[in-house]
C-alpha cells in the first residue's frame, strides 16, 4: 500500500475490515446457534436423561432387529461372565424407557464399541449432531434393565458443559 494516497489506503483498509467483519459474522452464525460455556463443574449448561437400547446379535435368530454384535469372542472362563467381550453397536437412544417400534424414529443413535464392565461408568460427550452439535460434557451410564442375555437398556444422565443453542 506504499504507492497509494492516504485517502485510498483508508478506503482499502475499510473495505478489508468490512470483509473480515462479514466473514466473521457469517462463520459465527452459520447455523444460527450461540455458544454457552458453563462457568462451574457443578452447573452444566444443559442436563438430560436418555435411554440407550442394545439388542445383541445372538448368532442365530435376531438378525433383523439386532443393533450390536460381538467383535471378539469372550474368553473361555469357568464362570458365566462376559468379561472381555468387545461389542460394536449402532443403537437407538430414546427420551423414554420404551424401545422404539419399527417406524418410530429414535431421539438419537449411539455408535461405537463397548466392553462389558462396571455397574456405572462415565464417558465423554464430544460433539455430535442436533442438540449435541459441538457439545462437550459427561454422560453417566447405569444399567436400567436387562432381559435375558441379549437385550439391555442403559440410563444416560448427561451433563453438557459446552453447548450450542
Amino acid at each position: 500500500m506504499q504507492g497509494l494516497a492516504a485517502s485510498s489506503r483508508v478506503v482499502v483498509l475499510a473495505v478489508l475490515l468490512l470483509l473480515l467483519l462479514l466473514l466473521g459474522l457469517a462463520a459465527g452464525a452459520a447455523d444460527g446457534r450461540r455458544r454457552l460455556v458453563s462457568g462451574s463443574p457443578d452447573v452444566p449448561c444443559r442436563k438430560m436423561t436418555l435411554y440407550y437400547h442394545d439388542i445383541l446379535h445372538d448368532g442365530a435368530n435376531n438378525t433383523a432387529n439386532a443393533t450390536s454384535a460381538a467383535a471378539t469372542s469372550p474368553p473361555a472362563l469357568s464362570n458365566a461372565t462376559y468379561f472381555g467381550m468387545l461389542v460394536v453397536f449402532d443403537d437407538p437412544v430414546t427420551e423414554g424407557q420404551a424401545l422404539p417400534v419399527e417406524d418410530e424414529p429414535a431421539a438419537a443413535r449411539a455408535q461405537g464399541f463397548y466392553f462389558y464392565d462396571e455397574e456405572t461408568r462415565d464417558i465423554s460427550v464430544v460433539g455430535g449432531t442436533g442438540d449435541f452439535f459441538m457439545a462437550r460434557g459427561v454422560a453417566t451410564l447405569r444399567t436400567d434393565a436387562v432381559e435375558g442375555l441379549f437385550y439391555f437398556r442403559l440410563q444416560m444422565d448427561i451433563k453438557l458443559y459446552e453447548c450450542y443453542v
